[in-house]
């Protein structure tokens, strides 16, 4: 074969375009465990209040229907990092899809409020396992300079996932003139929305069955050829498959021959320094409080002089805003690099939560004209509008740095031989995180207002910039061998092992 026909693929197109192309399609095919996460985390939010109708529920039951799908989750995460080294990356990705749809099914004919939280925990635990397998499984399949943007497709699948979750529930609740009217086959409207979960589930299945297995996973269960022809057929002329290959084949000698150091245990507090990092980014990323954003954004589209009937559409806005920012994420990461995009970002999340907190010192009470007894929070003037705006920027900054970069990082700073297990832990103290913080918003909200939480987010958000600067390695660029001892630079000093 000459020089120029080894340059081009079947059609005339490019070895190295065509290779591109295969680890982007594997990376987005795995990356539909994030829309499938995204998606049945939101799509109860459609539902809450005619759930709690239906069932004649107390705030109190109703929260934690809607919240103990998150400890679920925190299990899913646990247990997926465990099993893919036992089972595989792609079969635990089927497990996964599993779950989602049995607890589909199962939430749509929930017939009591005891039932319909199993069946969301069941989801839960689908949704930890999409968490952990994703970011991994994207993290060792794809080449080194293309690592940072694949990895990102994981958050950018979430934020579709929630956008997906917010447009079904509005168009089935707008065909029944409500989530709790009839809408098909004598169902509620609410029904229906956990139903269509079974679309994305089956999707998910599919394609989890159709990709290949991670080549790590291979070498390690001695499939030396399989791996290599996986990795020939996602690196191309980039790198070489075999020297790859010779490389997952030294670490897994090493790691064996250090076995009892393949647990997470370690001198700092019972972990290694490493898992540690990772559970700290997981916390911090749920700490500035995103989700108070999209779970109870209501309040504060109120509180800016919005209708309540309005809400669905601004919380939509939001997501949108969401989505796209995740795509600045993306194009930059691989060129900018991991560490300088989280610091911009716990900047711009201190300021306008910051901003956020000051505007609602503002705030004063009106009786709710459609709740007796009830008041609503107001803000006056240009302060509405300033919280507004401070609300939208702080998605923008979360979303083009510590939504997706912290799976990014997750799924590529981890030494080999603890990936999995470490990024369960990791991802399981971020679900418990989300859960403290989902439960503890309105609870702050009605003995302190808004001013006292958003404070405390923006601390949260500062303390992060502080952890990143002093204990976030960068790993662009770096090969997932070469990340055991990775530090964090000095200056001058190279980051080195």
């Amino acid at each position: 074969m000459t020089d120029s026909s080894a340059a081009q693929g079947t059609g005339g197109t490019p070895v190295a375009s065509r290779h591109k192309g295969k680890a982007i399609a594997l990376a987005v095919a795995a990356a539909v465990g994030g829309f499938l996460f995204g998606f049945d985390s939101s799509v109860i939010n459609g539902a809450v209040e005619a759930v709690q109708g239906q069932f004649e529920l107390s705030g109190v039951v109703t929260g934690f229907v809607v919240a103990i799908a998150l400890l679920g989750s925190a299990l899913g995460a646990w247990l997926g990092g465990r099993l893919s080294d036992r089972w595989g990356r792609t079969r635990v990705m089927v497990l996964g899809a599993v779950l989602f749809f049995v607890s589909s099914v199962l939430s749509g004919f929930a017939f009591a409020a005891w039932d319909l939280a199993i069946w969301r925990v069941m989801a839960g635990v689908g949704i930890g396992i999409a968490s952990v397998i994703a970011p991994a499984y994207i993290a060792e399949i794809a080449p080194a300079s293309m690592r940072g943007r694949l990895g990102s497709l994981q958050q950018l699948a979430i934020t579709l996932g929630i956008f997906a979750a917010l447009l079904s529930d509005q168009l089935l609740a707008t065909s029944a003139g409500g989530a709790a009217n009839e809408l098909w086959l004598g169902l509620e409207a609410w029904r229906w929305m956990f139903l269509v979960c079974v679309v994305p589930a089956v999707v998910y299945g599919v394609l989890a069955l159709r990709i290949p297995e991670s080549p790590r996973y291979l070498v390690a269960q001695g499939r030396r050829d399989e791996a290599r022809a996986v990795l020939a057929d996602v690196l191309g002329a980039e790198e070489d498959p075999e020297q790859r290959v010779e490389q997952i084949e030294q670490t897994i000698r090493k790691d064996e021959a250090l076995a009892q150091q393949a647990s997470l245990r370690g001198p700092a507090l019972g972990l290694l320094p490493v898992v540690w990092v990772g559970i700290l980014l997981s916390v911090f990323q749920q700490f500035v409080g995103i989700n108070v954003i999209f779970y109870y954004s209501n309040t504060l589209w109120q509180a800016v002089g919005f209708e309540e009937s309005d809400s669905f559409t601004y919380s939509t806005i939001t997501a949108v805003v969401n989505v796209v920012v995740t795509f600045i994420a993306i194009a930059l990461v691989d060129k900018v690099g991991r560490r300088p995009m989280l610091l911009v970002g716990s900047a711009g999340m201190t300021l306008t939560l910051g901003l956020m907190s000051v505007a609602f010192t503002q705030s004063f009470e009106v009786p709710d004209p459609e709740r007796a007894g009830e008041v609503l929070t107001q803000l006056p003037g240009g302060w509405g509008v300033t919280a507004l705006v401070a609300a939208n920027a702080f998605v923008v900054f979360f979303g083009a740095t510590w939504g997706p970069l912290v799976w990014v990082l997750l799924g590529e700073m981890f030494p080999n031989r603890i990936r999995a297990a470490a990024l369960g832990v990791a991802a399981s103290a971020q679900w418990i995180a989300n859960f403290v913080i989902t439960l503890s918003f309105p609870e702050l909200l009605d003995r302190f207002g808004a001013t006292v939480p958003y404070a405390t987010y923006a601390t949260f958000a500062l303390l992060s910039f502080v952890f990143v600067l002093t204990k976030v390695p960068e790993t662009k660029g770096v090969e997932l061998e070469d990340m055991e001892g990775l530090q964090v630079e000095r200056r001058s000093r190279r980051a080195s092992a």
